[in-house]
């Protein structure tokens, strides 16, 4: 079994709202940055519903001159613990989280 830590939705959400302000950018500055039809996205991350594709992480990075590191918050509370265990009937590998 393998601990591994979780990304904070919410925290790094704040995150980007505080980075977005801190470059006195507002939310339709960032859509128009990121080509966005609308900043329901932008909403969606600044309020933890949603996280940013690695892609637009790497953006985000480059627009607030941060690296990645600086905008994702770990979550050392809540873990997931994945395992994994050969079959011995079927000699296939078996992976499982919780």
């Amino acid at each position: 079994m393998f601990t591994l830590p979780t990304i904070d939705t919410v925290g790094t959400g704040i995150r980007i709202m505080v980075l977005r302000k801190k470059a006195g950018l507002s939310v339709k500055d960032l859509q128009m940055m990121l080509g966005f039809a609308t900043p329901n996205a932008i909403y969606k991350w600044q309020n933890g519903a949603a996280m940013p594709t690695l892609d637009n992480f790497i953006v985000l990075a480059t627009i607030f001159n941060v690296p990645i590191d600086d905008i994702i918050v770990i979550d050392n509370k809540t873990n997931m613990q994945i395992g994994a265990w050969k079959n011995v009937d079927s000699d296939k590998w078996v992976c499982a989280r919780s």
